[in-house]
């Protein structure tokens, strides 16, 4: 680890005339939000990462590896260069697990933390070091009842990894139903939602779709595809 950040340092050095990004020590204030975690689907077997992060009036963001390679780095010009930018999200593309192996993926993105810096249109400095983990949670069973406009969404409390994925305690925060436009976040405790009304009386006869979401403590999440047929 000494040698790693050794030479990571020797890098964010080398930066400054390029990119101006400062030296290890000067680095400036963190990001009021950097993050970066795994996003699994559990029907449909893909995995891929998602960062989102947010500063104000931004000009310059770069995402450093753990081996302290550049992944990622993206400058604004013309317009977005002279007044900035402010909140960032991208998802990696999610490969099939079924042609692309698990442990390479997780090869490409260690458990470890990973460097954000950025350089504002002041020239003021931030740099934030969130932790990407391995515990990604198993996808919920999800089920549904139907009568008239009564749509209730159920689902199973998540304890464990999925089968074939890196053991690690599993800490659930959180549940997301979406439906269409209607979302909303449930606490750890919820295993069921019944739709508003007025909102599950607006939807047409036939099938929808819906996805029942598990937030792990460390942003990780984990999808479950249902659907419901309204009469």
């Amino acid at each position: 680890m000494k040698r790693q950040m050794k030479w990571l340092n020797v890098l964010l050095a080398a930066a400054i005339g390029v990119l101006g990004f400062a030296p290890a020590g000067a680095l400036g204030a963190p990001f009021p939000i950097a993050r970066i975690y795994f996003e699994y689907n559990s029907s449909a077997n893909d995995l891929g990462v998602h960062v989102f992060l947010d500063a104000e009036d931004w000009r310059t963001v770069k995402i450093v590896h753990p081996d302290g390679r550049t992944i990622f780095d993206v400058t604004g010009k013309g317009g977005w260069g002279e007044l900035g930018m402010t909140e960032l999200f991208f998802e990696g593309a999610e490969p099939n697990l079924d042609e692309f192996p698990l442990e390479e993926l997780l090869e490409l993105f260690p458990e470890d933390r990973y460097t954000f810096q950025g350089v504002m249109v002041d020239g003021g400095r931030l740099m934030s070091r969130p932790r990407l983990s391995h515990a990604i949670p198993a996808g919920p069973v999800v089920s549904s009842q139907v009568s008239g406009n009564n749509v209730v969404i159920s689902w199973t409390h998540v304890t464990a990894p999925p089968a074939g994925f890196p053991s690690r305690p599993i800490t659930i925060v959180g549940y997301q139903v979406i439906v269409e436009s209607f979302q909303v976040t449930l606490p750890a405790t919820a295993s069921t939602l019944t739709l508003p009304a007025e909102f599950a009386g607006s939807l047409s006869s036939g099938a929808h779709p819906f996805e029942v979401l598990a937030i792990e403590a460390s942003g990780n999440q984990t999808i479950t595809e249902g659907s419901f047929t309204k009469p």
